[in-house]
C-alpha cells in the first residue's frame, strides 16, 4: 500500500534557471490509478523521479515536501517501481531473464521464488524470446517490455510508468496495457504518464494535469476533466481524447530518387529489404518491434555497413559522391546530405548546451559564424527551444530532447531526413508543429523517412508506407546462439 503526498513541491535541476516543476500540492490515496498529463516540459518525468527517490540532494534544488506513506521517497524505494522513458537506462544485465531477476535478488526474494516470478513477468508483457536472450540484441520496444517486466516482478505498492508504450507497436502496446491492468491489485497505486490518452483511460480513475508554470491545472475523474477542460487543455498542448489532427499530405507527385536499396539487410537484425526514397515524399516505415526498423534507419543514414545487398545514392542526393555508398562518405559530407534522428536522442548529443549542440553541425560544415548564429536562432524558435538555449541537453525533458535531436539534424539543411520515432514525448502542440515542419520540408523538395508506431503521424504526413516483417525466428536464434 502506498499513498502519495506532495506539499508545495518543486524541483530545479542544478545549473538551470527555470524550475522543472513547482508549487505542486497533490494527494493520491492507496489504490488510486492516476493519469498524469501536461504539456511538454511541465515536469511530469521530474515528478515521477521525485516519487521514486531518484533526485539526489546535490543534483538540484527542492522546495516543499514529497512523501510516500509518510516517508521520504529515498527511504521508501522498496515500495516503488518505475519504468523510464528510455528503457536502456534501467537494463543492467547481459541476458533478459537475469535482468528481471536482478531486482528480485537485490530485494532478498527467496531463490525458489525468483525464476517463477521472472517467467510470470515476462509472459505478462508478451516478451517474445527465451530468458537467455541477450539484452543487446533487443529492439527499443522489446527493451521497453523487458524493463516493465523487471518492475512488475517486484510487485511494487506504487507503480510509476513514464510513457511505457511510446516505442511499442500497436499489438505490443495493447499487450503492455493488459499486463499493467493485470498487475494491479486493489492496493496498488498507479501513476501513469502517457500520450496515448484514449487507450490509457481504462487503466485509470483519475486525471491530474500539471501546469507548466507551476501547480495543478485540473484534477478529477477522466469524464469530469475532459468535459470541463478538454478544449482549453488541447489549446495548451495537452493530449485529450478526440479526433486525430488533420492530414498534411503532399499535393504533388514525388520527385527524383535519392536513395535506392536492393536486398539491403543486416542479419539477424534486418531481413533483405527493397525500397526507394524520393524528393518531395514522406515515407513511413512500419512494423512490429524487432522487425529491424531502427536498423534500416541507420543503414539508410550511412551509419552502418550493410550486411547484405546494396544502397545506392543518386547524384540528386550525393553529387560527385554518388559512386560511393553513404556509409563510405566522410562525416561532413554525410551530415550535409543525410540528417539522422536516433530513437534515443541523447545518443547524438555531444556538447554542453542546447545552443552549442545546434551550432556544431553548421560550424563543422564551414558556414560563416553569422550564418551559424542565424541558423541556430531560427531552429531554437521553430522548435520552441529558445528558452532552453543555455541548458545542458541531458537535463531536458523527453519531448524537449526529441525536438533538439530533430533540430540538430536540420541544422546542416540535409536533402534527406531520416527520423526514428520523431513524435516521441511530444505534447499536442509540439506534435502539430513538428508535423507542419516536416511537411514543409517535404513540400520544398526534401525526402523524409520516418520510423514510427504513431498511427496519427502516419495518417497526417505519410505519402507512402513500408511495412517490415520480423526476421525469421530460426535465423535469429542461429545468429545469436550459433548453429545447433
Amino acid at each position: 500500500m502506498s499513498a502519495v503526498e506532495l506539499r508545495g513541491f518543486g524541483w530545479r535541476h542544478a545549473g538551470r534557471r527555470a524550475w522543472a516543476v513547482r508549487d505542486v500540492d497533490l494527494r493520491i490515496e492507496h489504490g488510486e490509478r492516476v493519469l498524469l498529463l501536461g504539456a511538454s516540459g511541465a515536469g511530469k518525468s521530474t515528478l515521477l523521479a521525485a516519487l521514486a527517490g531518484l533526485l539526489a540532494e546535490d543534483s538540484g534544488e527542492q522546495t516543499g515536501s514529497v512523501e510516500i506513506d509518510g516517508l521520504d521517497p529515498r527511504k521508501a524505494r522498496e515500495r516503488v517501481g518505475i519504468v523510464f522513458q528510455d528503457p536502456q537506462t534501467q537494463l543492467v544485465m547481459a541476458r533478459a531473464g537475469d535482468d528481471v531477476a536482478f531486482g528480485l535478488e537485490n530485494r532478498g526474494v527467496p531463490a525458489a521464488e525468483i525464476w517463477p516470478r521472472v517467467t510470470e513477468a515476462l509472459d505478462r508483457v508478451g516478451f517474445p524470446y527465451p530468458v537467455d536472450r541477450p539484452t543487446a540484441a533487443l529492439s527499443g520496444g522489446e527493451q521497453q517490455r523487458l524493463a516493465l517486466a523487471g518492475v512488475l516482478a517486484l510487485r511494487p505498492g506504487l507503480l510509476l510508468l513514464d510513457e511505457p508504450t511510446a516505442n511499442l507497436d500497436p499489438a505490443g502496446a495493447a499487450l503492455v496495457r493488459g499486463a499493467i491492468g493485470a498487475a494491479l491489485d486493489a492496493d496498488t497505486t498507479l501513476i501513469l504518464v502517457e500520450h496515448r490518452v484514449a487507450e490509457a483511460l481504462p487503466l485509470v480513475d483519475r486525471v491530474v494535469v500539471l501546469e507548466p508554470g507551476g501547480g495543478i491545472r485540473a484534477d478529477g475523474s477522466p469524464a469530469e476533466v475532459f468535459a470541463t477542460h478538454g478544449a482549453e487543455l488541447a489549446a495548451a498542448g495537452v493530449w485529450v481524447p478526440g479526433p486525430p489532427p488533420a492530414p498534411r499530405r503532399s499535393g504533388a507527385a514525388a520527385g527524383a530518387v535519392l536513395l535506392a536499396a536492393e536486398r539491403l539487410g543486416l542479419p539477424p537484425r534486418l531481413a533483405p529489404t527493397d525500397l526507394t526514397v524520393r524528393t518531395g515524399e514522406a515515407l513511413a516505415v512500419l512494423g512490429p518491434n524487432g522487425a529491424g526498423k531502427s536498423t534500416l534507419a541507420l543503414l539508410l543514414g550511412g551509419l552502418l555497413d550493410p550486411g547484405t545487398g546494396t544502397l545506392r545514392a543518386t547524384p540528386a542526393l550525393a553529387d560527385r559522391y554518388a559512386g560511393r555508398p553513404p556509409h563510405r562518405w566522410r562525416a561532413p559530407v554525410l551530415a550535409q546530405r543525410i540528417g539522422s534522428v536516433f530513437q534515443n536522442p541523447e545518443h547524438q548529443f555531444v556538447t554542453g548546451t542546447v545552443r552549442a549542440e545546434l551550432a556544431l553541425g553548421p560550424r563543422r560544415a564551414g558556414r560563416p559564424e553569422a550564418e551559424v548564429t542565424s541558423i541556430v536562432d531560427d531552429l531554437l524558435a521553430r522548435l520552441r527551444l529558445d528558452r532552453l538555449a543555455a541548458a545542458n541537453p541531458y537535463t531536458l525533458s523527453g519531448g524537449q530532447a526529441r525536438r533538439l535531436s530533430v533540430a540538430t539534424a536540420l541544422a546542416t539543411a540535409p536533402r534527406l531526413l531520416i527520423l526514428d520515432e520523431p513524435t516521441f514525448g511530444q505534447d499536442r502542440r509540439t506534435w502539430l508543429e513538428l508535423v507542419d515542419l516536416l511537411a514543409g520540408l517535404r513540400d520544398t523538395g526534401h525526402g523524409i523517412v520516418a520510423v514510427t508506431h504513431d498511427p496519427d503521424f502516419v495518417a497526417a504526413l505519410a505519402d507512402r508506407t513500408l511495412t517490415l516483417d520480423p526476421p525469421q525466428r530460426d535465423l535469429l536464434d542461429t545468429a545469436v546462439r550459433g548453429p545447433r
